[in-house]
């Protein structure tokens, strides 16, 4: 039988490793320090061995077929997918296909091995809701590649209740501060946009909720949009006049982060590196979490359809997801490590691709995926406001 090599005992794993061990399917937990391992499988409840993660160990221990589930910080998942090729293993991350990952391909490919990321929340989930979505729109009679097509995608995680700041940190804010130094490009009124600083491209974002009312959000292009035009589907004789994948905040964020924009802006060398690094410690002992305190994610990915003068809308659709944490854990962890879960499942299963692949994307695996998910209560709404 297979066996699941889960890496990584960090919060945002428990909810998934439970279910997993709940499933019955053979589960090893490995961490770096054993005694957190430890700790996570008593307070999940649950009777699974816990090994101590080093390579040689690791090596030692996975067979030919059984699956490798990457939780390491990212700068690793690279090192545990070639790992995964010499002893012929899966490989699942919820991370995104970096360069070095997709170069994997034809040989995972030849091995008739599955390496399946960007499996969690974002990117994950709104991968899903926005195949579902445009798979929707071209089976509905209001389609057409010259209508204008503008598609948003938002997420955002911050506390449930809002606090001055508008934020609160799960982890180190080293790497907030670092994300808010990347550059975006995205689609906009027909043209491609660049900005090296997300928050000067800051907007305004209604999202209508699961009881119809809006709620007032500001929203920021996150890294480069133009290569999910392809994967979403949209091909290159489409209208495209707005594609985004972005970003979510609490209204009054940018305020309340002014200065912090200003700090981030003047770190530049060794020496801004080493001062955003003191800021990090700082908005830490600030603006983290306080323990058993509820965090809040929101998802929303929408589709809005015009003729091709834009005139009229013609077609305009949402899902949207508005969790917090409770005892089974934060929004956060749930939506990522359930999500990663399902994905095991599927790839045990037989479902997945070969091949260094990311989220799914066939109708029937995406509409297995949500209903899972809707079974274990995380809910996803839909609005369907014209068409």
């Amino acid at each position: 039988m297979t066996t699941i090599h889960w890496l990584g005992a960090g919060l945002s794993s428990l909810p998934g490793i439970k279910k997993v061990a709940q499933s019955g399917q053979p589960l090893i937990l490995w961490n770096r320090t054993i005694a957190k391992a430890e700790q996570a499988v008593a307070s999940l409840g649950i009777n699974i061995p816990t090994k101590q993660l080093d390579w040689l160990s690791l090596e030692a221990d996975v067979n030919p077929g059984d699956v490798v589930i990457s939780m390491l910080p990212a700068t690793l998942h690279l090192q545990v997918a070639e790992l995964c090729l010499g002893l012929k293993a899966h490989f699942v991350s919820s991370s995104y296909v970096s360069p070095q990952m997709q170069a994997l391909h034809d040989k995972a490919k030849s091995l008739n091995l599955s390496f399946v990321n960007e499996v969690g929340l974002d990117p994950g989930l709104d991968h899903l809701l926005a195949h579902a979505l445009i798979a929707e729109y071209q089976a509905s009679d209001k389609f057409n590649k010259a209508n204008q097509h503008s598609f948003r995608s938002y997420c955002g995680g911050f506390p449930k209740v809002a606090n001055a700041f508008r934020y609160k940190f799960s982890w180190s804010p080293l790497g907030v501060l670092k994300a808010l130094k990347s550059p975006a490009q995205w689609t906009q009124d027909g043209e491609v946009k660049r900005t090296e600083k997300p928050w000067l491209a800051l907007s305004s974002f209604d999202m209508r909720m699961s009881d119809a009312s809006l709620e007032t959000f500001q929203a920021y292009p996150n890294r480069d949009s133009l290569p999910f035009h392809k994967q979403y589907g949209f091909s290159e004789d489409w209208n495209i006049q707005e594609f985004v994948r972005g970003t979510l905040r609490l209204n009054g964020w940018s305020s309340a982060w002014s200065e912090l924009f200003t700090e981030v802006d003047n770190a530049v060398g060794e020496t801004g590196l080493a001062r955003l690094a003191e800021l990090s410690d700082e908005l830490w002992d600030k603006h983290q979490y306080d323990k058993g305190e509820a965090d809040r994610v929101v998802l929303s990915v929408e589709l809005e359809v015009k003729d091709p003068q834009g005139e009229q809308t013609l077609w305009h659709s949402s899902y949207g997801i508005d969790e917090a944490g409770d005892e089974r854990g934060s929004a956060m962890a749930r939506l990522v490590s359930l999500t990663v879960a399902v994905a095991i499942e599927s790839l045990v299963a037989g479902d997945l691709a070969i091949g260094v692949s990311p989220a799914p994307h066939d109708e029937a695996t995406v509409n297995k995926w949500l209903n899972e998910l809707e079974n274990m209560n995380e809910k996803v709404f839909r609005h369907q406001l014209v068409g």
